[in-house]
């Protein structure tokens, strides 16, 4: 794996690897970055005004969440056609036009596909769903009663109820383990596989760098439609789905074989990065599995962060030896925010100023080794919003409200101009509100203020590019007790130390002879108060 390659220098080593090791991610949820034309919905044309922004916090690549043509019954993650873009969002040409841009910057860009599923409104499914002797009535996943007419299985649907729909055309069942409106694609069939390869050539040579594939251990499913067994232990149920051990429904062993196809397409194109979202009970085995030696994808992020209640040392640690430094063994991603989660500062603070804790975390997350996913907003310190149920958008949330709270707190729309209409996001009503302090947080407003929080993620995210030890290096835990974190980086003879206090109660540390290259809350190499953290250079 390329993480393995030490060549003699540190010039030598940084250009033999390629430029996703290590890279920092920022991920735009285009409905809320910046709506162009007044509609309240963010466009593409909104997204390639405001790149010069994203350039500025010296990342190396965007990730677009989904702008395909969709009826939006999931903002998106519903494909109806895998080629086109939502006019909600612009067209082909905007599209286009974004990437080129993009380069311009020196910007990758790197866009969602949704491969397990697709809307009920794609024409794919259109088809299959007339009977079950056309072209494409294998394409999906069909299945004939039980003889008392009930689902073939008790598999349980992600946004609850099961995860099985009637359909009398047919006279049969269809698989969806998200939304009714979302069924799953048979990609045990060959010809839905050399379907999907298509899409991601055709998104290829429009000039996009890579993928992030959701959901994708949902994949495949057992064929022989095997009952799911109860779930063990005292996890938190908020949903028919969290009842059961989900073992047939997602997972199956050939998913790693389709991923096989996925790499042999992509390596015919030059430079190209692939990273899956994976979760579940079995994540990190799965992520191993799909990222395994070089003939898969190229990295992987799980959910050791993004659902995490509460932020220790020994979180950090255990994520970290979960994708240890041994040949053939993947490349890690990390995320603290995202569109699926709360924002991590309002999640971890606990009772702590927010600001002051958004700083922290911000500099651990550019310490860790591997891939890093910044989520937009999180530059400024964003606070996750409160969302009525009158204004909620999110299936999930309107289903399951109030145990589930949703994902529209992290979605609101970005503030760019504090005195301005909608925060400068839009001239008309915004698909959701603000968050009520998000104003006061806007772009304009700290980009004037070279104490602000905009201005701290812009230099770390200079520190980690311009630290080889930082982007591509080893990692060992020193210490991981308590709210005490001290991590070494290590690579081609430069070595850095990190240390972190996650905690309200300070702590000593008897750090080596060092150069602090970042710091925050007067950490230094031999106290570490409450809620303070040091990256610093070994002599």
């Amino acid at each position: 794996m390329p993480d393995a390659v030490q060549p003699s220098t540190q010039a030598d080593s940084v250009a033999a690897l390629p430029w996703w090791h290590g890279a920092s991610i920022y991920q735009i949820y285009p409905r809320s970055f910046l709506d162009s034309n007044g509609d309240g919905i963010g466009d593409l044309k909104g997204i390639t005004q405001r790149l010069d922004h994203v350039a500025a916090l010296n990342v190396d690549a965007i990730w677009l969440s989904p702008f395909f043509t969709s009826p939006m019954q999931d903002f998106g993650y519903d494909v109806s056609d895998y080629r086109g873009v939502d006019p909600i969002f612009g067209t082909l040409d905007d599209f286009d036009a974004l990437v080129a841009r993009a380069h311009a910057l020196g910007l990758r860009i790197i866009i969602d596909q949704v491969w397990s599923h697709t809307s009920d409104q794609h024409a794919w499914f259109g088809e299959s769903r007339q009977n079950r002797r056309n072209d494409k009535a294998d394409w999906y996943v069909w299945a004939d009663p039980k003889p008392d007419g009930t689902p073939p299985s008790n598999w349980q649907s992600v946004f609850g109820g099961p995860a099985w729909t009637w359909d009398a055309r047919r006279q049969q069942y269809y698989l969806h383990n998200f939304l009714t409106s979302q069924p799953d694609l048979n990609l045990h069939n060959p010809a839905v596989q050399e379907a999907i390869l298509g899409v991601a050539r055709f998104w290829l040579e429009r000039g996009v760098d890579g993928f992030r594939i959701d959901a994708i251990n949902f994949a495949m499913h057992d064929p022989q439609l095997r009952d799911n067994p109860p779930a063990s232990g005292n996890h938190k149920r908020t949903r028919p789905f969290d009842f059961q051990n989900r073992i047939h429904n997602m997972s199956h062993p050939d998913i790693p074989l389709f991923l096989e196809r996925v790499a042999g397409v992509m390596n015919l194109y030059p430079d190209r990065f692939t990273v899956a979202e994976v979760g579940g009970d079995n994540a990190i085995a799965e992520m191993h599995e799909f990222t395994a030696g070089n003939r898969r994808l190229n990295s992987a992020y799980g959910f050791n962060f993004l659902y995490a209640e509460q932020l220790d040392a020994r979180t950090v640690a255990d994520a970290l030896a979960e994708w240890p430094d041994t040949p053939g063994t993947g490349w890690p991603s990390w995320a603290f925010s995202n569109h699926d989660a709360p924002r991590a500062a309002s999640r971890w603070h606990g009772g702590h100023d927010h600001d002051d804790y958004a700083r922290l975390i911000m500099l651990l997350l550019v310490a860790l080794r591997g891939n890093i996913f910044l989520y937009y907003g999180e530059e400024l310190g964003l606070t996750q919003a409160e969302i009525g149920f009158d204004d909620l958008q999110d299936p999930e949330a309107i289903a399951n409200w109030p145990l589930t709270l949703g994902r529209d707190g992290a979605r609101t729309p970005m503030p760019w101009v504090a005195a301005a209409p909608g925060a400068g996001f839009s001239t008309g009503k915004p698909w959701l509100p603000l968050g009520a302090d998000h104003a006061a947080r806007a772009v304009d407003v700290q980009r004037d203020d070279p104490g602000s929080m905009l201005h701290w993620t812009q230099m770390l995210m200079a520190l980690r590019r311009s630290q080889p030890a930082l982007r591509h290096g080893n990692v060992e835990v020193a210490v991981a007790q308590g709210n005490t974190l001290v991590l070494c980086r290590s690579w081609a003879g430069q070595r850095l130390v990190c240390a972190f206090n996650l905690g309200a109660e300070p702590c000593a540390v008897d750090l080596p002879a060092c150069t602090i290259l970042a710091q925050h809350g007067g950490a230094t190499p031999s106290l570490l108060p409450a809620y303070s953290g040091l990256i610093a250079r070994c002599a």
